[in-house]
């Protein structure tokens, strides 16, 4: 059975599949295929001409990621288990829950991909790194885990295949850069979750040194059905370069926010009006963030935006996550991206200075210009912060990302910061 929305045609957020059920309807069926049919390099080659992109944010080709892994001989004695796969679920950036949907919707789904993904970069242990608050995830998840051992697909000699795998669920303790994947094996290693200088990169030396690969949740759970039904059948779900489908979600003063699967390349105005049903009566869209909290503002100048990769790139923006957060016209932007530092501000390993003290200082002036005691020096600053803080000059991408809300936020909203200056107030205040 095929379908235009592969990812979530299962889910059940009251009570999801069980693993009956699950097979019922096609489940594990890839896993049977690829076992008995496909050798590791040909699912590495199915994934490659699927053109299946990361789901996580980067959008970096799935397949090369793979790619980047070495391939050891079967004598060679570090085969076996030293090469490792984690699912990064630890869903932790502002305006982003896709993945909590699929997580506890169709557990069985991400099982079954994380086998497709072992077996094709030769893994015999997977981990999925859960988000600490995810609870309910966690409980759904290790019922799924467990029901995978017992009927065999997860354990020695899978379905007589000679392929052995073990998955542990690993619960984060917390920290939004537990997201960043070199932390996240930081992490898991039990060391303090700082981000790692990069290379050697972890495809060729991640967890306790060996080879390992981390994929985004929502980015395996494409895995089964580009198995099932080919690379072509991926390509065509979407409406532009980017194949496949995407989970895009909109929060926000919008009349109906949620979830929707999508095929990848639909508009802004297609998501925002259609699907989330416009604005709340008596607003006015000013402003949104297209990919979660660390994306660059685009305006009501770019709702025919297509929601791709290359598109929103070339609009000055990232699709990132592809969760949108919408601002309107009754809503503070300055206090909308004071709000966005401080969580910044507070997740900063402290590993290094322009992070560490540049988010604080973000805040500091921010604080000021929205409690009206703000002065042009304070702007200045916010602009030279946004250089300090910028690519190449950080250790890992958090500061960074903390910058494009509010370096997107002085270029298209620098009226109302300067309104704030010389009123000596928040001209919104009585909206908050």
């Amino acid at each position: 059975m095929t379908t235009d929305k592969p990812l979530t045609q299962h889910i059940n957020q009251d009570k999801p599949l069980a693993m009956p059920e699950y097979i019922d309807v096609g489940g594990y069926r890839s896993v049977d295929k690829i076992l008995q049919q496909m050798s590791a390099q040909d699912v590495q080659d199915v994934v490659k001409d699927s053109g299946l992109k990361g789901r996580g944010g980067a959008g970096f080709p799935t397949a090369m990621k793979w790619s980047f892994v070495p391939k050891f001989e079967d004598t060679d004695p570090r085969s076996g288990d030293d090469k490792y796969l984690i699912c990064n679920a630890d869903e932790m950036e502002p305006g982003t829950f896709k993945d909590r949907w699929l997580l506890e919707g169709v557990p069985h789904q991400l099982i079954e991909a994380m086998i497709i993904a072992s077996y094709a970069i030769g893994a015999n242990k997977a981990f999925i790194f859960l988000r600490g608050e995810y609870h309910l995830a966690a409980k759904r998840l290790q019922q799924a885990l467990d029901e995978a051992y017992q009927q065999g697909y997860l354990g020695d000699n899978i379905r007589n295949s000679g392929y052995q795998l073990d998955l542990y669920l690993h619960t984060s303790a917390g920290r939004y850069i537990c997201g960043e994947e070199t932390a996240l094996i930081n992490a898991l290693e039990g060391q303090r979750a700082n981000p790692r200088a990069k290379p050697p990169f972890p495809q060729v030396s991640g967890l306790f040194g060996k080879p390992t690969i981390v994929n985004n949740v929502e980015t395996l759970c494409n895995l089964p059905h580009i198995i099932n039904h080919g690379a072509d059948w991926f390509k065509q779900l979407s409406n532009n370069d980017d194949a496949g489908t995407k989970i895009y979600s909109v929060s926000g003063r919008v009349q109906r926010p949620g979830l929707w699967e999508l095929p990848m390349g639909i508009t802004v105005r297609e998501l925002l009006y259609q699907r989330a049903g416009g604005l709340s009566p008596g607003l006015n869209l000013k402003g949104f963030l297209p990919g979660g909290a660390s994306t660059d503002f685009l305006t009501v100048e770019h709702l025919d935006l297509v929601l791709g990769y290359d598109e929103v790139s070339a609009a000055g923006s990232r699709l990132g996550t592809g969760g949108i957060i919408v601002l309107d016209d009754q809503n503070c932007p300055v206090a909308m991206v004071l709000n966005l530092l401080k969580f910044f501000a507070q997740e900063s390993c402290g590993f290094c200075t322009p992070c560490r003290d540049g988010t604080a200082w973000a805040v500091d002036a921010l604080t000021r210009i929205e409690q009206g005691q703000g002065s042009q020096q304070d702007l200045d600053n916010l602009h030279k912060l946004c250089d300090f803080m910028w690519l190449g000059k950080t250790h890992c991408a958090l500061a960074p990302g903390a910058v494009e809300p509010l370096q997107s936020a002085l270029k298209y909203f620098h009226d109302d910061f300067e309104q704030h200056i010389d009123k000596g107030c928040c001209p919104y205040s009585g909206h908050h």
